[in-house]
């Protein structure tokens, strides 16, 4: 999706908002790597300005802020509901009209 993601993750030996803050930390970094280092990005200085600016207004933040400080966490209670979890997921950028079927949005691991 455009401005937000989905995941299904779990773990027995690590908390999930552990898993989430290194996730959020590590591609935070990466993609501010990315967009300042690749000279002909030409959305790069307004995103930099849009993600300082964020950084600024968060004193949780040193400078730079992508993701957003929450989450809404559902604990998942069995497989029926992992199931349903799943398809929501895949039908997703169907139901925003992005592609006409699950399998043909590029970042899905819906297979038909």
């Amino acid at each position: 999706m455009t401005s937000y993601i989905h995941m299904i993750i779990g773990s027995k030996e690590r908390p999930l908002d552990k898993i989430v803050g290194e996730m959020k930390s590590f591609t935070s970094r990466s993609l501010r790597r990315a967009i300042s280092e690749h000279p002909t990005e030409s959305r790069r200085e307004w995103m930099v300005h849009l993600m300082e600016k964020a950084g600024m207004q968060n004193s949780n933040n040193y400078e730079w802020q992508l993701w957003q400080q929450h989450n809404h966490p559902i604990e998942i209670l069995n497989t029926n509901m992992f199931y349903q979890k799943m398809e929501y997921i895949h039908l997703n950028p169907v139901e925003a009209g992005f592609v006409e079927n699950e399998a043909d949005y590029l970042y899905s691991s819906g297979v038909n």
